[in-house]
């Protein structure tokens, strides 16, 4: 697993992440591109983030003023990328290093759950792109 610098102004809205959400937060990402916010929390705080009925990721979008993608952390790569492509029903991953020395998570999905992996304008597997790139030294993820 990668090592994650924080800088202060991430470390201020994971705080404030935290004290809206009541979660444990251990990265955020402004993703300018894609205009939102990725929070990744500890596992088995995914509920707790997201609060019953959506109530805390609303608020915190609120006051991020932009939409805010939640993600629980994972211990090996291939989790790690089920949960950045959730809700998407992903039947498997598995880690292929090329030749060239790069590593790409190649994700089968349910057939009716293609969609929802891509997500609209590709957003969810950027997602997962970013948050793997990120955290597990992997160069893409490609929905086969």
């Amino acid at each position: 697993m990668a090592r994650v610098k924080l800088s202060m102004e991430d470390m201020a809205l994971i705080a404030k992440f935290e004290q809206i959400t009541g979660a444990a937060a251990i990265d955020v990402i402004r993703d300018d591109e894609g205009e939102r916010i990725i929070v990744v929390v500890r596992p088995k705080q995914l509920g707790k983030a997201i609060g019953r009925g959506g109530v805390n990721v609303k608020a915190a979008s609120e006051a991020f003023g932009r939409p805010v993608d939640v993600v629980e952390m994972a211990e090996t790569p291939e989790a790690f990328v089920m949960s950045a492509l959730a809700p998407a029903r992903v039947e498997s991953v598995k880690i292929v290093e090329h030749r060239d020395g790069t590593r790409v998570a190649s994700v089968t999905v349910n057939t009716e759950d293609r969609g929802i992996a891509i997500g609209r304008e590709g957003r969810n597997v950027a997602r997962a792109r970013i948050l793997v790139r990120r955290h597990f030294d992997l160069n893409n993820v490609v929905i086969a």
